[in-house]
């Protein structure tokens, strides 16, 4: 998908200046992993700054809003914003950020915002406090869409769901992407217009991204697989797996996948890191793919696999990687995924890295900044990938022929 200026409206040529900008982000993190919230958030916040620089160079009073986890519709005080806005407050230096505590906005808030001076930045608390997000409610957007002049987009991460901050709220506002997203496309793109040969890396622990495999067989020259995501493909050739995680279901659709006209593409491992246990203090041991033993559970790839897949790799001008190659969250089990990063850290192909785990073991490792691009959109990206319309990207256009007439009265602008 290409974001074509020609039917929608671009940051870079709108009349934005002393308006009200309505700006939907993507801070979302993982709660649960308390010891890296801070390095997320900083990562987060960082890709959102252009925009906010570029909005606040043109006098505009900036509403930030996100997602923060899984609310369900009601007030969890662990899910609040309020950690995101003192990073936020550290990463532009400033202290005037205002928090819009209530996600049930009255008269107050909007006159408020609108009585503020020029640069005023509002964060809005957990969209998803309110069950009119998920549920993409008309009526919840219009009440967000009650305190700007403008909608922009840089939530790239949550851009392949319906939801009234990303959707319904196009219907009220002019609205556009920002540079976030737009880099997103560009870089992504690439992949799905690539120069040959081209290789995918499909790693993870779920055999749930048919679409994604399916185009992966279709753009590639080679499909190297990893990752819990090669047990499906052993166990349809019928070869033991012992303990390694794998599903009925997904043993179902690799058989279907290697019924494809162009599976010879895909490269399986040789052999592979096992374990007699499941544990952070797991030993492991070298195995081929076909001597797995019935106690044995498979946790990384083996040192014959790692250099089969940079074989391939060497050969390539094009690399698209999505799922980590082993548990790398246990050092034991982190070889491989380490080992392909750094290899394809230093190669002069064109790198695009996409998925939320390979993105978080590419900082682990401190390689994200040597790859032509990583996706700070785990959903979003292998939907994108895979060839599929994106709700925040399809509202631009559809609220285009909403508000293009705005275009006529604005021409000098275009």
């Amino acid at each position: 998908m290409q974001l074509n200026n020609k039917r929608r409206f671009s940051i870079h040529n709108y009349p934005l200046e002393d308006k009200v900008i309505f700006l939907r982000t993507d801070y979302n993190l993982e709660i649960a992993e308390k010891s890296k919230q801070k390095e997320e958030i900083n990562l987060k916040i960082k890709e959102s700054l252009p925009t906010i620089n570029f909005l606040l160079d043109k006098n505009c009073k900036i509403i930030i809003a996100t997602h923060l986890g899984r609310p369900n519709g009601k007030i969890v005080p662990e899910l609040s914003v309020q950690p995101l806005i003192k990073e936020l407050k550290q990463q532009i230096n400033r202290e005037d950020v205002k928090t819009i505590q209530k996600i049930d906005l009255n008269e107050p808030v909007i006159e408020k915002i609108h009585n503020a001076k020029k640069t005023k930045i509002f964060f809005l608390e957990n969209l998803r406090f309110d069950s009119g997000e998920e549920k993409n409610s008309p009526i919840f957007a219009k009440k967000l869409s009650s305190l700007a002049d403008i909608y922009v987009n840089d939530a790239f991460g949550a851009s392949h769901r319906k939801h009234a901050s990303i959707d319904a709220i196009t219907q009220f506002l002019p609205s556009m992407p920002g540079f976030l997203i737009e880099k997103e496309i560009n870089q992504l793109n690439k992949a799905l217009k690539p120069k040959h040969p081209l290789a995918w890396i499909l790693g993870g622990a779920k055999l749930d991204k048919i679409e994604l495999i399916n185009q992966a067989l279709q753009k590639a020259d080679y499909v190297l697989v990893g990752g819990a995501l090669a047990f499906p493909f052993l166990k349809a050739k019928g070869i033991p797996i012992g303990m390694s995680k794998v599903d009925q279901n997904s043993i179902n659709l690799a058989k279907e996948i290697l019924n494809h006209k162009n599976s010879a593409k895909i490269i399986l491992p040789v052999d592979f890191i096992a374990s007699e246990e499941f544990s952070v203090k797991a030993k492991g041991f070298v195995v081929p793919f076909n001597h797995i033993l019935p106690k044995q559970i498979c946790l990384d790839l083996g040192p014959q696999t790692i250099n089969l897949f940079k074989q391939y790799l060497r050969k390539t001008h094009t690399i698209v990687w999505n799922g980590p190659l082993g548990y790398f969250e246990w050092t034991q089990f982190a070889t491989a995924t380490r080992e392909i990063a750094r290899y394809i850290s230093n190669l002069t192909a064109t790198t695009i890295c996409g998925g939320g785990e390979t993105s978080k073991a590419l900082q682990k490792y401190h390689l994200a900044d040597k790859m032509t691009h990583v996706s700070t959109g785990g959903g979003a990206s292998i939907a994108f990938l895979s060839g599929k319309n994106l709700p925040g990207l399809d509202a631009f256009y559809s609220n285009y022929k909403k508000f293009g007439k705005i275009k006529k009265r604005l021409k000098h602008f275009y």
